[in-house]
């Protein structure tokens, strides 16, 4: 399958393209047809309202979490809606997995425009209780898989003329993390490196932003006591936890031409617990 992007870095921008042309211009600032994408952890949650939302915009998605059944079960669900979706299992953690999903992507799709960096361990242990064997997991699938996936990706993002890279952070890096530092800690480095590719790799026509989710119903989240739940949306001004849906249209944003004159940013999308 040939995969069509043009190389263009012109200093205006695609901006230039939407200029006078009414609704329909404007929405199709965040149209994805035929743009590939990768989205890890796209089989459950946040990757997986983010995935489906963008094959509804036209993208060929690639579902990449751990388990094989909940991947193809994703995609087809896509492919069941009219999109183009695949599945392949990937564990972050394992650099050859990394590179396979990589090489996949290319065979199957010619190409790939965008990577959402999605794919999180919720790994938590107290400060004095921390284990090497849990800080080395934690940082593995958090910090050094999405950095992974990125340099295997680099020839093919460079190769496109609409390049975004999203890493999910988390709100969470903008508080103290207390008892969930080795997540938090993780997630802070992986917002530090974002703005570190923004700046290397801005002269190939590669924008990298971050999206720092607050308290979303996932899960990750769910699978937590009631009380735990309970605190968590209390911790925010809109007292409720964020459907994973509502992290699919910051994501958007950030991944189109919505967003051609915006990299090295993180978006905070947090119900509004930051301010508090």
């Amino acid at each position: 399958m040939q995969h069509h992007t043009s190389q263009h870095h012109a200093s205006h921008g695609p901006a230039s393209h939407f200029e006078a042309s009414g609704r329909e211009g404007v929405l199709d600032a965040f149209d994805l047809t035929d743009r590939v994408a990768i989205v890890t952890g796209g089989s459950r949650g946040i990757g997986r309202a983010v995935a489906a939302g963008f094959a509804a915009m036209g993208a060929k998605v690639v579902v990449a979490s751990r388990k094989a059944e909940a991947c193809e079960t994703a995609a087809a669900e896509m492919r069941d809606r009219g999109g183009e979706a695949m599945a392949h299992p990937t564990h972050l953690g394992d650099p050859e997995a990394i590179a396979s999903l990589v090489s996949a992507t290319a065979e199957a799709f010619g190409g790939i425009d965008i990577v959402v960096n999605n794919a999180a361990n919720p790994l938590a242990q107290p400060v004095g209780s921390m284990t090497p064997e849990a800080m080395a997991k934690s940082w593995e699938v958090n910090f050094r898989g999405p950095v992974l996936l990125v340099q295997e990706a680099l020839g093919h993002l460079r190769r496109s003329g609409h390049a975004a890279v999203l890493n999910v952070s988390t709100a969470g890096v903008y508080t103290s993390g207390a008892w969930v530092s080795l997540y938090v800690a993780a997630k802070a480095a992986l917002t530090a490196m974002t703005h570190s590719m923004a700046a290397e790799l801005a002269a190939d026509g590669i924008r990298v932003n971050a999206l720092a989710p607050g308290s979303v119903a996932t899960q990750m989240m769910l699978g937590n006591p009631v009380e735990f739940q309970e605190a968590a949306a209390d911790a925010q001004l809109i007292k409720r936890l964020a459907d994973p849906t509502e992290m699919l249209y910051p994501a958007l944003f950030l991944c189109s031409d919505a967003s051609s004159f915006m990299t090295g940013q993180t978006l905070v999308v947090d119900g509004g617990m930051t301010v508090r």
